[in-house]
């Protein structure tokens, strides 16, 4: 599926936009992910790229403008049986690349997300935030979201 903003494209990711998307998540000093443009973690991208690819319930997509990335996200769709089975679709990753944030980039981003939930007859979109980043909360919640639960993550070895 493609979506259309004045001057920007969102579309499906593809294997040539690996370089572009781990770019821009490794110029990212606060999500302490661990993202790098070294070349000997290259595979590891690749092979989380194919998983993505491959599931029927994840989609990684990219915002173009003039054929370059300038930003990502990724959705998933999970089925609970609270909610008399309900379905959600968890967006993540949301990413603009430095130097175009601030111009509708993000916003067209989940709102393109929110209309392909609800094209798909999906009831509730759901995200998660750094808690230390408060623009970006700000962000989510001019866009309507409301904050609602408090996550918890844990590392694994």
């Amino acid at each position: 599926m493609e979506g259309e903003l004045p001057d920007i494209r969102i579309r499906q990711a593809r294997r040539e936009d690996l370089h572009a998307l781990v770019s821009i998540f490794a110029a990212d000093a606060v999500g302490g992910h661990g993202d790098t443009t070294d070349p000997v973690a290259f595979a590891d991208y690749v092979s989380a790229f194919a998983a993505i690819e491959a599931s029927p319930d994840q989609v990684l997509y990219v915002a173009e403008r003039g054929g370059e990335v300038v930003g990502t996200f990724q959705t998933m769709v999970t089925t609970t049986l609270t909610g008399r089975g309900s379905s959600a679709m968890i967006i993540e990753a949301v990413q603009t690349r430095a130097d175009m944030r601030g111009q509708g980039i993000g916003a067209g981003m989940i709102e393109f997300a929110i209309a392909e939930a609800k094209s798909r007859g999906i009831k509730r979109v759901a995200l998660t935030s750094n808690a230390i980043r408060k623009d970006a909360h700000r962000f989510y919640e001019r866009l309507g979201f409301k904050p609602s639960h408090l996550g918890f993550k844990m590392a694994l070895k």
